[in-house]
């Protein structure tokens, strides 16, 4: 008989029955711990996951009324919930053991007992506590779909021959398992392809996790995505799923792939490369099941020859490689995207604005959008707060980078005109990076690249 791979913790300050319960069930069930003092329950709770305690009733000689075995079931309860306790107890003290069950016991055992009723007594202390771990970690799920998902699906707008192109592409690699890399610049709508891929795949009815790894600390970053178990470091208090195993049978979204440092770079390609993934403090892997979608503004190619990205690592992911095009190359939608955002942002606000008037229209289309779709929402949503009008007029129409481009005079000089963009965004915002780069439409990352390029 195979074992089951289960640990049981057995308490009691009897030898006699630590032998016997051992000699019981260790043929049964991998991990046997037992200890002849209640006092040291804690700090196996802390470096493991227990899925049955065996608990006496009574520790001192001469007491029989449980009192000790109650304060330790409330303790064990508080520390792991997840733990099934059984008590062991006297045939006299069964009124006892009824009482510690309305407690949070979940059965009882009389001494002494035959190996059989302690199998199927621990057994289906074994099943209970692994039905509440997965509830557990189900629950998990759902709130992390829930944090996903806690925004409305925006619906992808653009009727210009690249983004008909775009739509097209989702289309084909939605229903496969194909590993998918979104490029384009901030705010062209990468996240809302990358949700439209999982909702048109076989995966639509599972979870989509969104993991922002640009904005993810790098210490955080083996515990967030791998999970961890409980003991693994001094704040791990339980078991917990990492990202990877939240997107079982989804799809897991690893947007701003390319702020990865490098030696992060090579783990994320060993779970690509192996579907496995090791949490922190376990020895064994666990296999994945996450359809991978990555997303970046940075180029990615460009990085593979600097030697900042790793080529094995874009091979891998890059399966399906997905343009997206910047709202200045597909003028004709702004119109689409201006009257859409309109409409969403009447309801927001309860106002009837019926639309822009033609000068207004002129502007939204002679302006060259740096920060793309993000950018057209924030100023049509600016427009709709200010707005007395059932129109929106082009003078209520603020435009982040206006007096940078009224500046620029006659310099067409592409490398000239990124340096003076950014030594205005700077001046404008006293400095402050986050800024500077939100009006730029980069991150803070790739501003930081063209600030060391440029020499600023």
């Amino acid at each position: 008989m195979r074992k089951k791979e289960a640990t049981i913790l057995i308490a009691d300050d009897d030898d006699d029955i630590l032998f016997s319960a051992r000699i019981s069930l260790k043929k049964y069930f991998t991990d046997i711990i037992t200890v002849n003092s209640p006092k040291k329950i804690s700090n196996i709770l802390t470096e493991k996951t227990v899925d049955v305690a065996l608990l006496d009733m009574n520790y001192r000689i001469g007491f029989e009324d449980g009192k000790e075995g109650l304060y330790w079931l409330k303790h064990i309860k508080e520390i792991s919930p997840e733990t099934t306790v059984i008590l062991m107890t006297a045939f006299g003290s069964v009124n006892l053991a009824v009482d510690a069950i309305k407690q949070g016991a979940t059965d009882f055992i009389l001494k002494p007992w035959n190996t059989e009723k302690l199998y199927g007594v621990v057994n289906a202390g074994v099943e209970l506590a692994r039905s509440k771990r997965k509830t557990s970690q189900l629950e998990t799920v759902q709130q992390q779909q829930d944090k996903d998902f806690h925004q409305q699906t925006e619906h992808i707008i653009g009727n210009s021959s690249a983004m008909q192109a775009a739509i097209k592409l989702v289309h084909k690699v939605a229903p496969t398992d194909a590993n998918v890399l979104i490029l384009g610049e901030n705010g062209t709508g990468k996240y809302v392809f990358a949700k439209e891929i999982h909702l048109q795949s076989n995966r639509k009815n599972h979870p989509f996790i969104h993991v922002d790894l640009g904005a993810l600390n790098e210490n955080l970053f083996e515990s967030e995505l791998f999970g961890y178990i409980k003991g693994a470091f001094t704040d791990a208090q339980k078991d917990t799923i990492g990202r990877f195993e939240l997107a079982k049978g989804g799809t897991i979204f690893l947007d701003e792939i390319g702020n990865l440092p490098l030696h992060l770079q090579s783990k994320l390609l060993t779970v690509i490369q192996n579907r496995k993934i090791t949490r922190l403090g376990e020895g064994s892997e666990r296999k994945i099941d996450a359809r991978i979608v990555c997303a970046t503004n940075a180029p990615v190619h460009q990085m593979v020859e600097e030697q900042t990205f790793r080529q094995d690592l874009l091979f891998r992911i890059n399966t399906i490689e997905l343009n997206l095009p910047p709202l200045r190359d597909r003028i004709e939608d702004v119109d689409l995207l201006a009257n859409h955002f309109l409409n969403k942002l009447n309801n927001k606000y309860r106002k009837n604005i019926t639309g822009f008037s033609s000068e207004a229209k002129k502007a939204l289309k002679n302006y060259k959008w740096p920060g793309n779709i993000r950018e057209i929402e924030h100023v049509v949503e600016r427009a709709v707060i200010i707005t007395e009008n059932t129109e929106i007029q082009s003078h209520e129409l603020h435009f982040s980078s206006q007096k940078l481009d009224v500046t620029l005079g006659k310099n067409l000089n592409l490398e000239e005109t990124e340096k003076l963009l950014i030594q205005q965004a700077l001046q404008k915002h006293q400095g402050n990076i986050s800024r500077a780069a939100k009006d730029l439409g980069l991150t803070r990352a790739a501003l930081y690249r063209r600030l060391e390029k440029h020499q600023l």
